[in-house]
């Protein structure tokens, strides 16, 4: 029985404290450290403010913290394998060195040349290196050399 006096206490103190709020800026701040899962979600619903013993986005900023150019979305997990890093693909596309940020001489042991379509380095890969997908002309003309018949004895 007392407890139930207490809870109706509690009930029309909140209910004063309300008419209350409506006046008042400030609202009451909890500690909400020991609380079980049930009194959280009471408190949830009453509450606006807590006082947390930890900061909740100490672990995140460590975790997140990288230098990528776009800082409205960050990778966190990957699932299954990725085309350009996990098979063989062309130096401009490889997403362990790209492309636009990294010196093109270096390459991942996927990459291959895409002039010669050779494992990269190829032998003429300081040269080669800087092909991307507009590099067709240079492509062509290496594909047309490689693919001479041979000559008539």
């Amino acid at each position: 029985m007392k407890g139930a006096k207490k809870r109706r206490r509690l009930n029309s103190k909140s209910k004063r404290m309300q008419k209350e709020e409506d006046d008042e800026p400030l609202r009451p701040m909890l500690c909400v450290k020991n609380i079980n899962k049930l009194d959280l979600k009471r408190f949830d619903a009453m509450e606006e403010c807590y006082l947390l013993d930890f900061d909740p986005f100490h672990s995140l900023n460590q975790t997140l913290s990288h230098s990528d150019s776009d800082s409205d979305v960050s990778l966190v997990a990957e699932k299954g394998q990725v085309a350009c890093r996990d098979y063989p693909h062309a130096r401009y596309l490889c997403l362990n060195f790209p492309f636009p940020t990294t010196p093109h001489q270096t390459y991942c042991e996927m990459c291959y040349c895409y002039v010669c379509d050779a494992i990269a380095p190829c032998d003429h890969w300081t040269s080669h290196c800087h092909a991307d997908q507009f590099s067709k002309r240079e492509r062509r003309s290496n594909s047309n050399n490689n693919h001479k018949p041979p000559p008539l004895l």
